[in-house]
Protein backbone atom coordinates (compact mmCIF):
# COMPACT_ATOMS: atom_id res chain seq x y z
CA UNK A 1 0.00 0.00 0.00
CA UNK A 2 2.75 2.58 0.94
CA UNK A 3 4.52 1.47 -2.89
CA UNK A 4 0.83 2.54 -4.10
CA UNK A 5 1.31 5.88 -2.06
CA UNK A 6 4.64 7.03 -3.29
CA UNK A 7 3.99 5.55 -7.01
CA UNK A 8 0.91 8.09 -7.06
CA UNK A 9 2.78 10.73 -5.63
CA UNK A 10 5.62 10.39 -8.16
CA UNK A 11 3.33 10.21 -10.84
CA UNK A 12 1.69 13.18 -9.97
CA UNK A 13 5.31 15.17 -9.52
CA UNK A 14 6.12 14.33 -13.06
CA UNK A 15 3.30 15.58 -14.59
CA UNK A 16 4.16 19.59 -15.96
CA UNK A 17 1.96 22.13 -14.13
CA UNK A 18 -1.20 23.25 -16.08
CA UNK A 19 -0.01 26.23 -18.28
CA UNK A 20 -1.00 30.44 -16.78
CA UNK A 21 -4.83 30.17 -17.81
CA UNK A 22 -6.12 33.29 -20.21
CA UNK A 23 -8.01 34.59 -17.37
CA UNK A 24 -5.02 34.38 -14.70
CA UNK A 25 -3.97 37.77 -13.63
CA UNK A 26 -0.43 36.72 -13.92
CA UNK A 27 -0.76 36.49 -17.29
CA UNK A 28 -2.66 39.11 -17.93
CA UNK A 29 0.30 41.03 -15.92
CA UNK A 30 2.89 39.46 -18.09
CA UNK A 31 1.06 40.52 -21.25
CA UNK A 32 1.32 43.75 -19.93
CA UNK A 33 4.92 43.93 -19.45
CA UNK A 34 6.21 42.06 -22.42
CA UNK A 35 4.00 44.67 -24.84
CA UNK A 36 5.64 48.14 -22.89
CA UNK A 37 9.14 46.28 -22.85
CA UNK A 38 8.74 45.56 -27.05
CA UNK A 39 6.31 48.45 -27.98
CA UNK A 40 9.31 50.43 -29.38
CA UNK A 41 10.45 47.59 -31.77
CA UNK A 42 13.05 46.05 -29.45
CA UNK A 43 14.01 44.96 -26.32
CA UNK A 44 17.21 45.08 -25.09
CA UNK A 45 18.77 42.11 -23.13
CA UNK A 46 18.33 43.95 -19.72
CA UNK A 47 14.92 44.27 -20.09
CA UNK A 48 14.55 40.89 -20.62
CA UNK A 49 16.78 40.41 -17.43
CA UNK A 50 14.66 42.78 -15.55
CA UNK A 51 11.08 41.45 -16.70
CA UNK A 52 12.24 37.90 -15.31
CA UNK A 53 13.28 39.42 -12.26
CA UNK A 54 9.69 41.35 -11.52
CA UNK A 55 7.62 38.44 -12.20
CA UNK A 56 9.63 36.14 -10.43
CA UNK A 57 10.00 37.71 -7.06
CA UNK A 58 6.01 39.84 -7.84
CA UNK A 59 4.21 36.60 -8.41
CA UNK A 60 6.50 34.09 -6.34
CA UNK A 61 7.37 31.84 -9.36
CA UNK A 62 10.55 29.58 -9.82
CA UNK A 63 12.80 30.32 -12.89
CA UNK A 64 11.08 27.97 -15.21
CA UNK A 65 7.80 28.79 -14.19
CA UNK A 66 8.93 32.82 -14.80
CA UNK A 67 10.34 31.66 -18.52
CA UNK A 68 6.83 29.99 -18.72
CA UNK A 69 4.53 32.97 -17.86
CA UNK A 70 6.75 35.05 -19.77
CA UNK A 71 6.61 32.68 -23.45
CA UNK A 72 2.78 32.41 -22.97
CA UNK A 73 2.50 36.11 -22.55
CA UNK A 74 4.79 36.73 -25.86
CA UNK A 75 2.61 34.38 -27.65
CA UNK A 76 -0.96 36.01 -26.17
CA UNK A 77 0.12 39.38 -26.78
CA UNK A 78 1.16 38.68 -30.89
CA UNK A 79 -1.89 36.41 -30.87
CA UNK A 80 -4.63 39.78 -29.22
CA UNK A 81 -4.58 43.07 -31.28
CA UNK A 82 -5.84 44.88 -27.89
CA UNK A 83 -3.84 44.74 -25.17
CA UNK A 84 -6.00 46.61 -22.78
CA UNK A 85 -8.40 43.39 -22.72
CA UNK A 86 -5.18 42.63 -20.40
CA UNK A 87 -5.38 45.42 -18.14
CA UNK A 88 -9.65 45.01 -18.09
CA UNK A 89 -9.01 41.46 -16.05
CA UNK A 90 -6.24 43.54 -13.75
CA UNK A 91 -8.43 46.32 -13.01
CA UNK A 92 -11.59 43.55 -12.54
CA UNK A 93 -9.05 41.06 -9.70
CA UNK A 94 -6.48 42.85 -8.41
CA UNK A 95 -6.85 45.32 -5.21
CA UNK A 96 -5.42 49.19 -6.14
CA UNK A 97 -2.18 48.71 -4.15
CA UNK A 98 -1.44 45.30 -6.46
CA UNK A 99 -2.41 47.37 -9.76
CA UNK A 100 0.02 50.26 -8.69
CA UNK A 101 2.66 47.07 -8.19
CA UNK A 102 2.12 46.27 -11.71
CA UNK A 103 2.57 49.63 -12.99
CA UNK A 104 5.82 50.04 -10.96
CA UNK A 105 6.73 46.55 -12.20
CA UNK A 106 6.10 48.55 -15.82
CA UNK A 107 8.15 51.16 -14.80
CA UNK A 108 11.23 48.99 -13.61
CA UNK A 109 10.91 47.22 -17.22
CA UNK A 110 11.03 49.88 -19.76
CA UNK A 111 13.67 51.64 -17.73
CA UNK A 112 15.83 49.28 -17.37
CA UNK A 113 17.52 50.02 -20.83
CA UNK A 114 18.22 53.17 -19.15
CA UNK A 115 16.21 54.98 -22.28
CA UNK A 116 12.61 55.71 -21.78
CA UNK A 117 10.99 55.54 -25.55
CA UNK A 118 7.38 57.75 -25.93
CA UNK A 119 5.55 54.82 -27.13
CA UNK A 120 6.57 52.73 -23.50
CA UNK A 121 5.58 55.81 -21.53
CA UNK A 122 2.62 56.16 -23.33
CA UNK A 123 1.84 52.64 -22.74
CA UNK A 124 2.23 52.68 -18.99
CA UNK A 125 0.23 56.18 -18.93
CA UNK A 126 -2.52 54.37 -20.31
CA UNK A 127 -2.14 51.22 -18.73
CA UNK A 128 -2.28 52.98 -15.55
CA UNK A 129 -5.46 54.89 -16.53
CA UNK A 130 -7.09 51.51 -17.42
CA UNK A 131 -6.33 49.47 -14.25
CA UNK A 132 -7.61 53.14 -12.11
CA UNK A 133 -4.83 53.91 -10.50
CA UNK A 134 -3.42 57.41 -10.32
CA UNK A 135 -0.72 58.03 -13.63
CA UNK A 136 2.16 58.02 -12.58
CA UNK A 137 5.34 60.50 -12.95
CA UNK A 138 8.24 58.67 -14.72
CA UNK A 139 10.86 57.22 -11.97
CA UNK A 140 13.89 59.50 -11.12
CA UNK A 141 13.08 62.42 -13.60
CA UNK A 142 10.22 64.76 -14.38
CA UNK A 143 7.26 62.75 -15.70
Amino acid sequence: MLDRFFSLFADSASELPEPFGEGDYRLAAAVLLVHAMTVDGRAAPIEMVVLEEALSTGFDLSLDDTRRLIGQAQDAEQREANWTGFADILARTLDEPSRRRIIDMMWRVVLADGRMQEMEEAVVERAAQLLGVPVPDRPGGAG
